[in-house]
């Protein structure tokens, strides 16, 4: 699609805006997560893209010189389309270490290991994953940039590319949790507490009901938007599917996908059990107690594990 660099100017600064309003929203624990130091990277490498096309679009003499090279306004359109190749190779690979944090958070298999260090594994592991992927666009890909010759009413226009790796990725999550939410749902196990006066029992379905009514009242609209861009002949816009509001939805529903696969009732229940941050959704759960069968517990989103 062709699409006119102020449009592409402004929809970056915009996108740059919102991605930063949500970290600061979520400074309190945005570090404690890769999808929240992979958001922070992504702000950081947006924000440099934006104001490196901005200067190049309207610097007066019509080009920049940087480290030698002549940048010009032909330079906008590589640079959007190189970018918008790289958020369509992260999709996956993003989703599946994001999986990986969340299950050994929610599971407490490392929960001993020193704040400090893993930290500087998340680091090291969101710094490696961008320049991966960046060799993977230049060296193994086969993206061609569309730099053809235009007409001179077209000269302020970029050719950019259409991505569907959204949508696929989302339905991916989607039918992911549905089939997690099925198995659990269709299965009779159930636990019970005998640490406490009156003796608890949890359900699997319970579990399950329970989270999957706090991601769909939370995402509900959302979910409304991607199922008309998969419906609609709309694409979207290659350098605008990577974004934190983006990372936010795959944050939530990737919590939800485990914790209706793994369903740590007991350890909800008694609060022993370190839900991933999520600054949307609100993982609270209420189990009965079997005498009264009235809701007296819940589980509220703290994360005890890094509190050490």
């Amino acid at each position: 699609m062709m699409i006119p660099i102020p449009s592409i100017l402004i929809s970056l600064g915009g996108k740059c805006l919102l991605n930063w309003t949500l970290v600061f929203i979520q400074r309190n624990y945005i570090c404690q997560s890769f999808l929240g130091v992979f958001s922070v990277s992504l702000s950081v490498i947006e924000t440099a893209l934006t104001l490196s096309v901005t200067t190049f679009h309207l610097h007066t003499d019509g080009y920049v010189i940087l480290l030698g090279l002549k940048l010009t306004t032909f330079h906008v359109c590589l640079l959007v389309q190189i970018f918008g190749q790289i958020y369509n190779a992260l999709q996956l690979p993003v989703v599946v270490l994001a999986g990986l944090d969340h299950f050994c958070t929610l599971t407490q298999c490392l929960q001993f290991t020193i704040a400090g260090v893993r930290m500087f594994f998340i680091l090291s592991v969101t710094g490696f994953l961008w320049y991966l992927t960046a060799l993977y666009v230049f060296l193994l890909s086969d993206f061609n940039p569309v730099l053809e010759e235009v007409s001179y009413n077209q000269i302020h226009q970029c050719w950019i590319l259409r991505t569907s790796y959204t949508l696929q990725v989302a339905l991916l999550l989607l039918l992911s949790l549905g089939y997690a939410a099925l198995h659990a749902g269709c299965s009779t196990q159930l636990w019970k507490d005998q640490n406490t006066v009156q003796s608890r029992t949890f359900s699997r379905k319970n579990v399950v009901y329970q989270t999957l009514h706090v991601f769909l009242n939370t995402w509900a609209l959302f979910l409304f938007f991607l199922a008309a861009f998969l419906l609609l002949p709309v694409g979207i816009p290659a350098y605008l599917a990577m974004n934190v509001v983006w990372l936010s939805f795959l944050n939530s529903t990737l919590i939800a996908v485990l914790l209706c696969a793994v369903c740590p009732a007991p350890q909800l229940a008694q609060g022993l059990a370190a839900v991933p941050p999520d600054s949307f959704c609100e993982w609270r759960y209420k189990f009965s107690l079997a005498e009264d069968d009235r809701t007296i517990l819940h589980c509220e989103n703290t994360h005890r594990a890094y509190s050490v």
